[in-house]
């Protein structure tokens, strides 16, 4: 009588399979970030953040093909922002912070300058930075 093998014993040992989804598309290995979803009654592909798990009738795609995403002609496509990416910030918010940074290197100049006729003009306020105005508490 010979020996039986368990069937995990007699299984092979493969590198193709990784804990890591990988993108949908033909030939493409990189690591999925996005998720595409389509929507056939409103002709719409959905592309978001990676889902949770991955779902049959839904394609991961890596940065490069989700950028590059195009919808069949007659179709919408719509890009869910992930909700954990840091947002690009715009011109204005680059020049606010820049001249926060400006009051903020100089403050002995604000506080000679809002001295007497700041307060005169308003009683509640204490002190004042560029646009902000810092007020006292009306319990004080």
């Amino acid at each position: 009588m010979g020996s039986r093998r368990g069937p995990l014993k007699s299984a092979v040992p493969s590198n193709v399979v990784s804990p890591v989804r990988r993108c949908s598309r033909t030939a493409c290995g990189r690591p999925a970030v996005a998720t595409l979803t389509y929507v056939y009654a409103d002709s719409t592909a959905v592309l978001g953040p990676l889902a949770t798990y991955a779902e049959p009738h839904c394609y991961d795609l890596c940065a490069e093909h989700s950028e590059r995403l195009t919808a069949p002609r007659g179709w919408e496509v719509v890009r869910l922002l992930d909700g954990s990416a840091p947002a690009r910030p715009s011109g204005d918010d680059l020049e606010a912070l820049a001249n926060a940074v400006r009051e903020a290197a100089r403050p002995q100049e604000r506080a000679a300058e809002a001295g007497g006729g700041a307060r005169a003009a308003d009683p509640m306020e204490v002190a004042r930075r560029g646009h902000l105005r810092v007020l006292r508490s009306p319990d004080n």
